[in-house]
């Protein structure tokens, strides 16, 4: 993803799954098209070669994981500080460990489909990433 109303579709109106280095966030469009993926890497990462190199192994990573998600899902990475550490630490295989497991409790517990537009399971009167975050 590249246009800015889809990062903001899905940060508004997503479920959010959080884990030590990464947020991703879900949100269904609708179509039958392939998972994409939209990345959000932060100075607090570190200095342009280490966001370069958390991007890069995110990348290859989604291009494995992405697979458990159901076609038509928008997904964003939000890359926290440990993120760096993990690249540097486990390189590709702890990214894909963590993404792998953000991805499966997307895919189970978020109440995803890709038939609908909103997201499943939200309590009355909070909005599903409001919802997802309690």
């Amino acid at each position: 993803m590249s246009r800015s109303a889809d990062f903001d579709r899905v940060f508004r109106s997503g479920r959010a799954h959080a884990g030590r280095e990464f947020v991703l966030y879900v949100f269904p469009r609708g179509e039958a098209a392939p998972p994409r993926l939209g990345l959000s890497v932060s100075r607090k990462v570190g200095g342009a070669v280490d966001r370069n190199k958390v991007k890069r192994l995110l990348r290859e990573a989604f291009a494995v994981e992405s697979a458990a998600l159901p076609p038509g899902i928008d997904a964003v990475v939000v890359a926290r500080q440990d993120a760096r550490t993990l690249a540097e630490r486990e390189g590709l295989a702890g990214v894909r460990r963590a993404l792998r497991e953000l991805i499966a409790r997307a895919s189970s517990g978020g109440g995803m489909s890709a038939d609908t537009a909103e997201p499943t399971g939200a309590p009355a009167g909070l909005k599903p990433h409001e919802a997802a975050l309690r």
